[in-house]
């Protein structure tokens, strides 16, 4: 069964949308995989603390985008096929690519100095990389 223990929810998203958000990571990361079960929507509700009505909403976007197949009085499974992951990871690049590009054009960057910025980090290692070093 999928693990929300790492599950932090954050001000200013619908938690729906974040809940989306951390299920599709998982699938991009490999944590999550094809036939992994999900909690009911009652007990990811009461391990959530939020309305089941939101994890209603959740799944049922999940199972619009065809990455869970729910069937009545079982639980709810993650489908997942090379093009589901595809198309996942696409839309996480795109969302994250999207708000870097807000913040950057907010402080004034023109594009051609974001693009500056941005090869300049290419090969640099991540902050957690760095991290673990120390």
């Amino acid at each position: 069964m999928i693990q929300f223990d790492s599950f932090r929810a954050q001000n200013g998203l619908p938690i729906y949308l974040q809940i989306l958000r951390y299920i599709k990571r998982g699938i991009v990361s490999g944590d999550i995989a094809d036939g992994d079960a999900l909690p009911s929507r009652r007990m990811l509700s009461a391990m959530l603390g939020v309305n089941p009505n939101t994890i209603q909403k959740a799944y049922r976007i999940l199972e619009e985008d065809g990455l869970i197949a729910s069937h009545a009085g079982a639980k709810s499974v993650i489908v997942l096929n090379e093009e589901n992951r595809a198309r996942v990871r696409r839309e996480l690049l795109q969302d994250d690519i999207r708000e870097t590009a807000f913040a950057l054009r907010g402080m004034g960057l023109s594009l051609q100095e974001a693009i500056s910025l941005l090869t300049q980090c290419w090969d640099m290692p991540s902050l957690s990389d760095e991290e673990d070093s120390e």
